[in-house]
């Protein structure tokens, strides 16, 4: 989904590449996995269309990372090894859900489990995959985080430059319903493939969504 009158600036988030757990479907936030080799594809076909973007004039004053390897890896690829590192951009800390996917999950609760609407502390540490599991975040933390995010570069937006954050799936998605004045919940409705780029911005003096889920070039 694209928008024909984008904003000069544009908040450009970027889902980092795929690994071996996007492809499995089990849930990765803590656990540091890095890209597989077409993550590394996709992360470099990231960084053309975002030299594209900037041949047709627009100006990326500032660019953010997570700190985990594959959002940083992702970000160096794409042509930006020097971005800005910032903590509240890891992804939501799944808990007893870091390593299982949903399936396992809905499984275990005995129904249709959604991690926006529950959460991850509806299930128990008695079958977790990895060892020492936190406790995880609720939806309210992942939102307090991205709402710090935005407040952050709202000064940058503001004077006209443009803004890319590299990160993670569930955390941009709460990131965009946070941006749209949205509850977090929201980010539901946001489905984002690996190294997908969004462009938030404002219409009409509004904030808007003026793509979203773009393939790499």
């Amino acid at each position: 989904m694209e928008c024909v009158t984008p904003s000069p600036a544009q908040l450009v988030l970027v889902r980092h590449g795929e690994t071996a757990w996007t492809l499995s479907g089990q849930h990765t936030g803590t656990t540091d996995l890095p890209l597989t080799a077409a993550g590394e594809d996709q992360a470099r076909a990231v960084g053309r269309r975002l030299e594209d973007q900037a041949e047709k004039g627009q100006t990326f004053a500032t660019v953010l990372t997570s700190p985990r390897a594959r959002a940083r890896r992702t970000a160096s690829l794409a042509g930006f090894p020097d971005a800005l590192v910032v903590p509240d951009l890891v992804e939501w800390d799944y808990g007893p859900v870091e390593g299982r996917t949903s399936d396992e999950v809905s499984d275990e609760l005995g129904h249709d489990w959604d991690i926006f609407r529950e959460g991850v502390q509806v299930v128990s540490t008695d079958n977790a995959v990895v060892e020492n599991p936190t406790p995880g975040e609720t939806l309210d933390e992942v939102a307090a985080r991205a709402r710090r995010v935005i407040a952050s570069v709202q000064a940058t937006l503001a004077g006209g430059e443009s803004v890319i954050v590299f990160a993670h799936g569930h955390l941009l998605r709460v990131l965009c319903a946070v941006w749209l004045g949205l509850p977090p919940t929201s980010g539901e409705l946001f489905e984002l493939d690996t190294a997908a780029t969004c462009l938030l911005g404002s219409t009409h003096d509004r904030r808007s969504v003026q793509a979203w889920n773009l393939p790499p070039a």
